[in-house]
């Protein structure tokens, strides 16, 4: 199922919602899913329409992010910022949008998808590598040059490694996705 919004009209709803440069890297998060989804035979304007999404709640009070999505583990109720993935999805659900592809590709630009995801792959790759962030650039090649699933791979080795590094915990979501990951062909 389709939105039942325009992309411009869901812009603005965004717009409203996050900083200006918080703004620009979704700009840039949305524009370069798209390009990875090309390249590797996928619909870019849905991949488009994940990237304009995914972090609309990114900029939200810790209260509002706990209302939205409330806390399902002790990760989350540690770390609340992480539930904006969670709680953009159920922003998009209100403004119509429906593609339940899209929807988990925006819940699971923060702990991964399931590798049969592919549009929720081509997002989180852009997430973690989009240009304005200064890293990642071999990982955003890889999936440009359609590798799309050791893309994906590596990014999430990638988080769990510098979680794991930092004394973060990692949360079970993105454990479960690393682990299907290391058994993926």
């Amino acid at each position: 199922m389709k939105s039942t919004a325009s992309t411009a009209e869901l812009l603005e709803k965004v717009r409203a919602l996050v900083r200006p440069e918080r703004l620009e890297h979704i700009l840039r998060v949305a524009a370069l899913a798209k390009e990875i989804a090309e390249k590797n035979g996928l619909d870019g304007e849905r991949a488009y329409l994940a990237g304009l999404l995914h972090d609309a709640a990114r900029d939200l009070p810790e209260e509002e992010l706990k209302r939205l999505a409330p806390p399902e583990n002790e990760v989350e109720r540690a770390h609340p910022l992480s539930l904006h993935g969670r709680a953009a999805r159920r922003l998009a659900e209100a403004w119509g949008v429906g593609d339940e592809e899209v929807l988990e590709a925006i819940e699971g630009h923060v702990f991964g998808v399931e590798p049969g995801n592919a549009l929720g792959m081509a997002l989180y790759i852009a997430d973690i590598s989009e240009p304005g962030r200064g890293v990642n650039g071999e990982i955003r090649e890889l999936a440009l040059s359609g590798e799309l699933l050791e893309a994906y791979r590596r990014a999430v080795e990638n988080k769990v490694n510098y979680l794991a590094a930092k004394g973060i915990p990692v949360h079970p979501k993105t454990l479960a996705v690393y682990r299907s990951l290391k058994d993926a062909p």
